[in-house]
């Protein structure tokens, strides 16, 4: 391998009342808290679409090593100001408790737009993902990444399925959160692209053609940054724990590395239909890791098997960048202790609804190392 392919992570979190568990538009008081720490800059966090959000990002990073570390430093500083604003961070995917009022929108001019457009969707859009974000050379390498990775996402989505719990009630679902997403115009598994140019016109198509505002509308489970040079995988649910994140960022930079491997040695692009992979993500969203997918051949296939699949099918591309050891046992891990969906039932389980939110809190900021 010629260069290490950089990587970045953007993670979502909500704002909760102690008690209650429901949203607290507090963002702007949690910022300015977090203002008075050195352990964040300021182009770090930034506002979401509802005050009761906000939204980190870390640097450009190298390893993996570095992402769990800054990733950690970002949830403890704004867990430290969270607190301080009376309040808690919580990394789950999707708000447990919500009073259904009307949500305190972000006063900006970009936000109030979407609201006048679609009031409902935006009041139910407590939710939280994790994008991360692989460096490309170019858009090209972007969409050839974006089209050898597109069968895999459905996996990406019941790895990470981390939002059960929806108005007090238990979904049945493990990513609420893709099926809250879903309603947007443009989301779900994204298209296969012939090249960087053919997005351009696509996306300019839809833009144009009215069916969104703009083209950060694209809310596809993987797209090219409108933003960066990069490709931004968007697929899952914010992680419970900061070494799950680290995980999927491993196994979407693995992705992409194979991606450019293959198109190099001239392989055959997967295409497999698509209804084929929407119909396999809403299974990944219902089931998590507890159930089966769909193929890319159409045929169910255990959801666990799959992850595995896809562990093997990155591992010449996680040795290259020396994260294989990590990224499998993590997975392992994973698989063995279940998602953040299977964690927050577990908790519930075995203390009661009303202490979810104190362990998704307690969740967030721990330390990996912590625990053994």
């Amino acid at each position: 391998m010629n260069r290490v392919i950089t990587l970045g992570v953007e993670e979502e979190y909500l704002l909760l009342d102690p008690v209650s568990g429901h949203p607290v538009a507090a963002a702007d008081a949690v910022c300015k808290a977090a203002g008075l720490q050195p352990a964040l800059a300021a182009a770090e966090v930034q506002h979401e679409l509802l005050l009761a959000q906000l939204e980190v990002a870390t640097p450009v990073c190298e390893s993996l090593n570095e992402v769990g570390g800054h990733l950690l430093r970002l949830r403890h500083a704004l867990g430290e100001a969270a607190q301080q604003s009376g309040c808690l961070l919580a990394a789950t995917a999707a708000a447990p408790f919500s009073d259904a009022g009307p949500a305190v929108i972000t006063d900006t001019p970009r936000y109030q737009v979407m609201y006048r457009d679609a009031q409902q969707l935006v009041e139910e859009q407590l939710i939280n993902g994790m994008h991360v974000h692989v460096g490309i050379p170019d858009r090209d390498t972007g969409v050839v990444m974006l089209n050898r990775l597109r069968p895999w996402l459905p996996v990406l989505v019941a790895l990470s399925g981390n939002s059960p719990f929806w108005r007090g009630r238990d979904t049945g679902f493990a990513s609420w959160r893709t099926v809250v997403f879903g309603r947007w115009p443009v989301s779900g598994p994204p298209p296969v692209f012939a090249d960087g140019a053919d997005y351009e016109r696509r996306v300019r198509a839809l833009v144009d053609g009215g069916a969104v505002r703009d083209a950060h509308q694209m809310y596809w489970h993987a797209r090219l940054s409108e933003r960066y040079r990069t490709l931004e995988v968007r697929a899952a649910d914010v992680q419970l724990r900061v070494e799950q994140a680290v995980m999927i960022a491993g196994l979407v930079r693995g992705l992409a590395q194979t991606a450019v491997w293959e198109h190099e040695a001239g392989g055959p692009l997967p295409s497999p239909l698509p209804e084929v992979t929407a119909a396999s993500s809403w299974h990944a969203a219902r089931h998590g890791l507890d159930g089966s997918l769909i193929s890319p051949e159409g045929k169910p296939v255990d959801a666990r098997s799959a992850a595995r699949g896809l562990l093997r099918h990155v591992s010449p591309a996680l040795a290259a960048h020396g994260d294989g050891e990590q990224v499998a046992a993590l997975l392992e891990q994973t698989l063995r202790d279940g998602n953040g969906s299977r964690r927050q039932r577990d908790a519930v389980a075995g203390n009661g609804l009303p202490e979810l939110v104190r362990f998704i809190a307690a969740e967030t900021t721990k330390d990996a190392h912590a625990r053994g």
